[in-house]
């Protein structure tokens, strides 16, 4: 078994809308049936019993080894305590090759999962040995650390449940919800409008006291010390007992209450001072609350316990210890609902106020404290209190909040109950907290847990509000880009700001951030990351699909111009153009239940999407009585058509016309290829709500010039010849080029060609067999990349394409794209056409550009 080319699928892809890894996996004939490997599956449960049945859906046929690392990679995961559930095995057309998908939830524990199934896949088949146990530990030991903690997954679950989108931005806790404009960003329990002045307040806890004391707010007494000796004073002049802590801390770090000795104040300044400059303030007696006010709103409240144990009779402080620490509850995080309680210097100190030592045996029923601050995070306990609080009592929490700054913030209050005002009971607001820990709300030890992750997401966005922008996908063989550039030309003519990814480059608000290639997930990100941006519109080619899925979780509108012969078939095991299909319309599959996808009713493969999109069909075709397009306007439904030399949107008994004239792209209706790209982009601008005048205005002012649409029909003068620009390289883009140049005189026709390496043999002949019967002169060159290809193997291709063309007069070979540019122009007389099939979109286009500007007609 060999196993290759694992990936990370990090959105909607080929096989699930889950995250995934997929990786290639060839087997030897005997390996691909574990039946003749003797003894190999009673091998495998001995090294891993609980790994389950191998074909838990009880698929028929043999079970070969790519199907047991398929088990084995999800079993581990889910042993782990992973939430994973999907896997699946796909034969490839290469015997033996299989292409193996399982789930992950975090990507590392994902591909660390895949490591050890091979690991002990290869155990089990040379009765090696694999630990399981320890395969498992380490597992769960780096999802603990790398997925997100309980407060900010409290979050990400709240704005998953009400369908905002998130992306992590950090191996932390960093996290973007919402795309583009709307975007807001958390860190932990902080949200992105907390200013850092605030955060610094808060850190500050005499700062803080004596704005909350300014404002109103009852707080304790005291003030910041230089060293011991001043502790001291400080705590003979407001009184025994006093409260130790840092003053810019945070999570009960270093603090220590209800000192009543000289001893214990030694000790607790030392642990203190570990975190800076020192405060002693007055102890308030009763019980430790925590408050979370969210905006302008009290959430949740929570009495905290100090950790303590129960005597026994019978054991040690320190066997108790051990024995509460057993709690499955308990651990050395944060993950955990509650943590461990340490016997450190704190605590010691503590149990001998007490008069006890750790390795005394206190009495049957004796309540041991181990120290007096109650925080979690010390192995303390929470009791939700949330409906006890008094008005009064979440007012005065709401002003300290408010008086800070802070929009999430965690009130400490000391008192003997909230149920009273703290003025008459002599209780006070002790601290308040940044960025507040939310597990003691989200899992009390005691009483109702509080889904406060959902208050947190109502304060970032407000009711019906998905934190989304509109998303046009789009996909096909060709016609790609130029839908892709208009759609996002109509969407700016609305006002909006757009991100743009294509072939080209990104694109914001009209300027380009990026060049290349950028039609893949990463670039789209990229875009959803980016503040200016009010809609987006992403060309979604194959090869990003494949590599790493969707670059997002749903769009409001898919669109397929055509899928026809395909292309780049034969890579990465799609061969057919039904498989291209499958590919393609992951787009139409994970389009918004309210949105829309906009189909080419003239191709079957891609009317064959349809039952898949969770939403509608907006169907758009050439011919007005296209079957499927006139069946689906037949039940009042959304089309796009052309009707007595005009565009046609309807729906029920609903029209709007838009005259083709009108339409510069379209040079007057004379070029169908483009015709359908317009259909297609009103589609997408009909599915994002815009407004028919402003549909109308954007048609109108889109220029098809080598600026705003390069290698797309640019049509240019030399000589008196025309010139055409176009970046096709399949055989239905050479048909849609060919009737389009039909449709324009010429005394003599000539075109510049090459064949991209990596496409099949056959589609390279075609292209030129194709031309063939329209161009009377070939300049064939050989481009930069050969991508594969030995020395001269593309240029015997298109000629053995131009075998069978009757029209051919001339035919050139030449090394060089631009020298085969100038060689064709050189050829040119007035009246003539040249179409130029441009590889290096951007050099040759100016190349052109220049050339033209030199002639005398230019």
């Amino acid at each position: 078994m060999d196993v290759s080319r694992i990936r990370a699928l990090r959105g909607p892809n080929l096989w699930s809308r889950h995250t995934a890894i997929e990786a290639v996996v060839a087997c030897e004939p005997a390996e691909r049936n574990i039946d003749q490997l003797q003894g190999f599956e009673a091998r495998l449960r001995k090294r891993f019993p609980s790994m389950g049945p191998l074909r838990p859906d009880g698929r028929p046929g043999h079970i070969g080894l790519a199907h047991v690392l398929e088990t084995v990679a999800l079993a581990l995961q889910a042993q782990a305590g992973c939430p994973v559930t999907f896997s699946r095995t796909a034969e490839t057309v290469e015997e033996g090759i299989y292409q193996v998908i399982v789930e992950y939830s975090e990507e590392v524990v994902g591909k660390k999962a895949f490591d050890h199934a091979i690991g002990l896949v290869d155990a089990a088949l040379k009765d090696g040995t694999f630990d399981v146990d320890a395969a498992l530990a380490e597992l769960r030991e780096l999802d603990e650390d790398v997925r997100l903690g309980p407060s900010t997954g409290s979050i990400v679950d709240a704005a998953v449940a009400r369908g905002i989108p998130y992306r992590r931005l950090t191996q932390g806790s960093l996290v973007q919800f919402g795309w583009g404009s709307k975007q807001r960003r958390i860190w932990a329990a902080e949200v992105d409008n907390t200013s850092a002045v605030s955060e610094s307040i808060a850190q500050d806890k005499d700062l803080t006291k004596r704005l909350l004391a300014a404002a109103g707010v009852p707080v304790p007494t005291g003030r910041p010390v230089v060293d011991f000796e001043d502790a001291c004073k400080v705590a003979e002049e407001i009184g025994w007992p006093v409260v130790v802590k840092p003053r810019d801390g945070n999570q009960g770090k270093g603090v220590t209450v209800n000192i009543v000795s000289t001893a214990h104040l030694e000790i607790a300044y030392k642990v203190a001072a570990e975190y800076g400059e020192v405060m002693v303030e007055s102890y308030l007696p009763g019980n430790d609350f925590r408050l979370l006010v969210v905006g302008d709103r009290l959430v949740a409240a929570a009495r905290r316990d100090p950790p303590h144990v129960i005597g026994d009779g019978v054991h040690t402080v320190r066997e108790l210890v051990a024995k509460v620490n057993e709690d499955p509850r308990r651990g050395d995080g944060h993950a955990t609902s509650l943590t461990k309680i340490r016997i450190d210097e704190i605590a010691i100190a503590r149990l001998q106020v007490q008069g006890l030592s750790p390795d005394d045996v206190p009495e049957q029923g004796r309540r041991v404290i181990m120290r007096n601050n109650a925080n979690l995070s010390t192995g303390g306990t929470a009791t939700d209190v949330t409906d006890d609080v008094h008005p009064e009592v979440a007012a005065r929490a709401i002003a300290a909040a408010q008086c800070i700054g802070l929009e999430i913030c965690g009130v400490d209050v000391l008192a003997e109950s909230v149920h009273r005002p703290l003025e008459a009971q002599n209780g006070g607001i002790v601290e308040v907290n940044a960025a507040p820990g939310l597990r003691m709300h989200l899992s009390p030890s005691y009483g109702k847990g509080r889904n406060v992750g959902e208050a947190v997401v109502a304060n970032l966005y407000k009711s019906g509000d998905d934190g989304r922008i509109p998303i046009v996908a789009v996909t096909g063989t060709n016609g790609k880009t130029t839908t892709a550039r208009l759609t996002a030309h109509l969407l700016a003519t609305s006002g909006l700001r757009v991100g743009m990814t294509n072939t080209d480059g990104v694109y914001v608000n009209g300027r380009q951030i990026d060049s290349g290639d950028c039609s893949g997930p990463k670039s789209a990100r990229n875009v959803l990351m980016h503040p200016d941006v009010d809609a987006a519109v992403f060309e979604t080619a194959r090869g990003g699909i494949l590599r790493e899925g969707l670059g997002f979780d749903r769009c409001g509108t898919a669109v397929v111009t055509n899928i026809g012969a395909g292309d780049h078939l034969g890579l990465n095991y799609i061969t057919t153009v039904e498989d291209l299909a499958v590919l393609k319309r992951v787009i139409v599959m994970n389009v918004a239940p309210e949105g829309y996808a906009v189909l080419n009713a003239a191709d079957p493969i891609v009317v064959a999407m349809a039952p898949k999109c969770p939403g509608g069909i907006i169907y758009f075709a050439l011919d007005p009585h296209n079957p499927v397009l006139a069946a689906h306007r037949a039940q009042g439904k959304r089309t796009v058509f052309v009707d007595g030399g005009a565009l046609v949107a309807s729906e029920g008994s609903w029209r709007e016309t838009l005259p083709l004239r009108d339409i510069p792209l379209t040079r007057n209706g004379t070029i169908g290829f483009q015709i359908e790209n317009v259909m297609a982009s009103v589609g997408a601008a009909w599915s994002a709500g815009l407004d028919w005048e402003v549909i109308r205005a954007g048609l109108a002012s889109f220029v098809n010039d080598s600026d705003n649409a390069p290698g797309r029909f640019n049509v240019m003068d030399y000589r008196g010849a025309t010139v055409i620009a176009d970046y096709g390289h399949n055989p239905d883009a050479m048909k849609a080029l060919v009737d389009a140049v039909n449709a324009m005189p010429a005394k003599r026709r000539s075109v510049v060609i090459s064949g991209a390496g990596d496409r099949r043999d056959e589609d390279i002949r075609d292209q030129t067999a194709i031309l063939g019967g329209a161009f009377d002169d070939f300049i064939l060159f050989q481009d930069a990349c050969q991508r594969g290809r030995e020395d001269g193997e593309v240029l015997a291709l298109l000629r053995a394409g131009l075998s069978q063309a009757a029209r051919a007069q001339h035919v050139e070979e030449i090394r060089g794209e631009f020298l085969a540019i100038d060689t064709a122009l050189a050829r040119l007389q007035p009246g003539d056409l040249c179409l130029v099939l441009v590889d290096q979109v951007e050099e040759a286009l100016a190349h052109l550009a220049k050339r033209c500007a030199e002639s005398p007609a230019g």
